[in-house]
């Protein structure tokens, strides 16, 4: 399925990832929904526990931790991203199964961040409960207040006070927020308003517990809470944290975003491509078995012309993929920039159509619980917005386009 080498170690983990999945994973679906909706939505569950110990124990462990993050292969295989990307497929097919591999947002690219950035002593106290599956963490980075598509837009300050920095500001869509495991933010915001555009922002860590760090409420996204993860709204009133806590120093924010995002975007492209597969095999599954005028819809044309339109666009976006994670580590992120920003529009607009398709051949059914459809399409359709709008990409395309063909790109900026 790829134009690209696999190689035997990526092979074997795909073989046993997949046996995974088909003992572990699927067989508890209904389980895993059983337990939120018992008691307090908000409190983490134990069936994941187990499954990550187990998981943990067979070496399905951090496989997006990338090469020279983990010199000594003690947390994780240290795969290339183009290793990585049928993993990250795969377990995208069930919107928790990440969690039972550490592998899930926004935990990857914050422990990226803190491997990347870190100095050794964030890395003790934070990075390594992270890749243990021991806590987990928070983003803070968009405002309710501002169009944060825009990251020179955010207002939080921080502010430099003797040994400390003050912290203020209102932030919300802080995923992973509403977990009680969760015990570090890596929040955004202002050293410098009167510094130069891209050096005014800084990049910090926030304790959860410190006082001054309110949690408002947990926003649902078309209606889903995402328990125990989700997604909350916060303010954050003069909290104090240690001057050591800033991320590799003040004014470097944004150049942060720039490397955490780069990854988790193209995360969000590989476990989409797995949503988008699971739902073709759920339309085809369903379009065998409903007869509707006489026949099983498989023998209306209609249903398998949604079919083939289905397969031929997810193999374009599984090779664009593929593409922007080779360049990745082949000529790095920043080369790859216009093939990440390419992706990113391409494959959430793929899963949604395919998921509609198959909620087309379902029914009713469709759009109630009884499939993962629903949710499917709320959390393929939220991508279109998180880590920044189609709009947004587009326009780096754009720019790489003419770039290439020598124009200055200067000259389309305002």
């Amino acid at each position: 399925m790829t134009m690209f080498d696999v190689t035997p170690r990526a092979r074997n983990l795909h073989e046993q990832l997949l046996k995974f999945m088909d003992a572990h994973i699927y067989p508890n679906e209904k389980n895993v929904e059983a337990e939120i909706d018992q008691g307090d939505r908000w409190q983490h569950l134990d069936l994941i526990d187990e499954l990550k110990e187990k998981a943990r124990a067979e070496g399905l462990w951090n496989f997006f931790l990338p090469p020279g993050s983990d010199p000594q292969g003690k947390f994780g295989p240290g795969l290339t991203n183009l290793e990585y990307t049928g993993l990250c497929e795969i377990m995208g097919r069930v919107w928790w199964a990440p969690e039972v591999f550490n592998c899930n947002a926004p935990d990857t690219g914050n422990m990226e961040v803190l491997a990347r950035y870190g100095t050794p002593e964030q890395q003790e106290q934070w990075l390594k409960p992270l890749l243990n599956g021991e806590i987990r963490s928070g983003f803070s980075m968009t405002e309710p207040d501002v169009a944060s598509s825009d990251a020179t837009n955010i207002q939080s300050s921080i502010v430099r006070d003797g040994d400390e920095y003050v912290i203020n500001g209102r932030k919300w869509w802080t995923s992973g927020a509403g977990d009680p495991r969760c015990k570090i933010l890596i929040f955004m915001g202002k050293t410098d308003p009167d510094a130069e555009r891209h050096v005014q922002q800084s990049m910090i860590l926030v304790p959860v517990d410190t006082p001054g760090v309110t949690r408002e409420r947990m926003l649902t996204v078309f209606g889903y809470d995402d328990a125990p993860h989700g997604h909350a709204q916060m303010t954050f009133k003069d909290v104090r944290v240690p001057a050591s806590n800033i991320l590799l120093g003040e004014g470097r924010g944004f150049e942060i975003a720039q490397g955490r995002l780069g990854p988790g975007r193209i995360h969000h492209c590989m476990r989409l491509i797995g949503q988008a597969e699971r739902a073709l095999e759920l339309m085809i599954k369903r379009s065998t078995e409903r007869v509707a005028f006489g026949k099983p819809l498989a023998l209306h044309q209609h249903t398998r012309e949604l079919v083939a339109q289905s397969r031929m666009e997810i193999d374009q976006a599984r090779l664009l993929t593929q593409k922007a994670a080779h360049m990745m580590d082949t000529v790095g992120n920043k080369a790859a920039r216009g093939e990440i920003a390419g992706i990113k529009v391409v494959a959430p607009n793929v899963a949604l159509r395919v998921i509609d398709r198959a909620i087309q051949v379902y029914g009713g059914e469709g759009v109630c619980q009884d499939t993962p459809l629903p949710l499917m399409y709320a959390q393929a359709r939220t991508l279109r917005l998180a880590d920044g709008p189609d709009i947004v990409h587009t326009e780096t395309v754009a720019k790489e386009e003419y770039r290439r063909q020598g124009f200055d790109t200067r000259k389309l900026r305002r």
